[in-house]
């Protein structure tokens, strides 16, 4: 099998990753989680609907039915 550097090197990275953060996915998440409560950096949040799609179910504000409502 033909090695692929980079895929090599994001291993390498993940699994450093995973074991400065104490070897489990959960501690690795509630660590960048931190980090990321931390950084003064704009954070993205989205909508999350019943349906999982993000896609409001209810009129706009003016009125007219949403894309999904129609």
């Amino acid at each position: 099998m033909t090695k692929n550097p980079i895929l090599d090197e994001l291993h390498a990275v993940r699994e450093k990753l995973l074991n400065d953060a104490g070897g489990t996915l959960d501690a690795l998440v509630d660590r960048l989680q931190a980090e990321e409560r931390q950084s003064d950096r704009p954070r993205y949040t989205t909508r999350r609907t019943e349906d999982g799609t993000g896609a409001a179910d209810t009129a706009a504000p003016d009125g007219t039915p949403s894309a999904a409502a129609r």
